[in-house]
């Protein structure tokens, strides 16, 4: 930040001895969990995808039936339904298991990370950025 530039609100205050090398690693760390949650969203909207696909095969069976395909019927319900998507399993599984072991460690390690070298203040960077852009007097540049 220049010297001239109003610092960010409170809670975005870079503590006294942070440097702008530990702010940008920070930074850097934030931007890796955010991808990591995106990551995560894809993996639910894939849990979620796949189960949509799922449940319409029964509407698939039932129609196979009326239309007098009992033997194809049969083989969506023998070979697709309650089929695992990887072996051993099913989406939700996928979901749980990434969550266990790396989402949750990961989120742990980062809130470790920025309570030990920023006393837990996040986006430091955006908020110190935010603090250099804003017009000062411009009701919706307040620091708030």
């Amino acid at each position: 930040m220049n010297a001239g530039t109003p610092p960010p609100d409170p809670r975005h205050r870079r503590p006294e001895g942070v440097t702008d090398t530990t702010v940008e690693a920070l930074g850097a760390l934030s931007k890796a969990l955010e991808t990591a949650e995106r990551a995560r969203g894809a993996l639910y909207e894939f849990h979620q995808l796949t189960g949509s696909a799922h449940l319409a095969l029964d509407d698939a069976v039932r129609l196979l039936r009326a239309a007098g395909h009992g033997r194809r019927a049969d083989q969506v319900e023998r070979e697709i339904l309650g089929r695992n998507v990887i072996p051993g399993h099913w989406t939700f599984q996928i979901v749980e298991e990434y969550n266990a072991t790396y989402y949750d460690v990961f989120r742990a390690i980062e809130r470790e990370i920025r309570q030990e070298l920023a006393e837990g203040r996040d986006h430091l960077h955006e908020a110190e950025m935010k603090a250099a852009r804003r017009t000062q007097g411009h009701p919706d540049h307040t620091a708030d």
